[in-house]
């Protein structure tokens, strides 16, 4: 079991949930690597990559906070 980052909202993770989203994390980077290269091309529409871009990054973020499952957290003021 892995402590939880020092985050409010985020709890211990097991070594199975931690190696997944690094397995995640690693898929991720693979292919931001791959629109890096389409970046630098002048033949590509460059606003349509980066909505791509935005939306594949949001769907990581999505899938790793299935597995992380941060939880809300309580503000000053709330009831008890």
């Amino acid at each position: 079991m892995q402590n939880g980052l020092p985050v409010p909202g985020y709890r211990p993770q097991s070594d199975a949930a931690v190696a997944i989203v690094t397995t995640m994390k690693r898929t991720e980077e693979k292919i931001l690597r791959a629109l890096d290269d389409l970046a630098a091309r002048e033949d590509i529409d460059q606003r349509w990559l980066a909505i791509g871009r935005t939306q594949i990054e949001q769907g990581f973020m999505a899938v790793n906070r299935s597995i992380f499952r941060p939880a809300r957290v309580a503000l000053p003021g709330d009831a008890e």
